[in-house]
């Protein structure tokens, strides 16, 4: 059974920035795309970012050129470096795998992320 742990959420302002971690244990996904997905308060939850196994990455419009998906194979781990973070960002990050469908992995607790203005 994969569990999903994700950490480095918290509150920052507007143009700050934050790195969050995902790592993941019970099995090797070195080689399944990862994402990191995001879920405002009464909003579903989208896709923002995603990685290959290779490190070929792709990027929702509203968080390209400020975000940055990487991955450490070795270490299970993938991260999100979020800079100029704006108000609208404000939600809990998951990571999971690229697509997620039925069967997948559980979704993990998640990171609270809150930008003030």
């Amino acid at each position: 059974q994969v569990q999903l742990v994700e950490s480095g959420g918290g509150l920052v302002q507007a143009g700050g920035s934050l790195r969050l971690s995902c790592a993941a244990s019970g099995s090797n996904l070195s080689m399944r795309r990862m994402g990191w997905y995001r879920q405002a308060p009464g909003q579903e939850r989208e896709l923002v970012a995603s990685i290959s196994s290779g490190g070929g990455t792709n990027y929702a419009d509203s968080v390209k050129g400020r975000f940055t998906i990487s991955r450490d194979n070795a270490k299970n781990t993938v991260y999100l470096q979020m800079n100029s973070l704006k108000p609208e960002d404000t939600a809990v990050y998951y990571c999971n795998v690229v697509p997620w469908g039925y069967g997948g992995p559980n979704w993990g607790k998640g990171t609270l992320v809150t930008v003030s203005s």
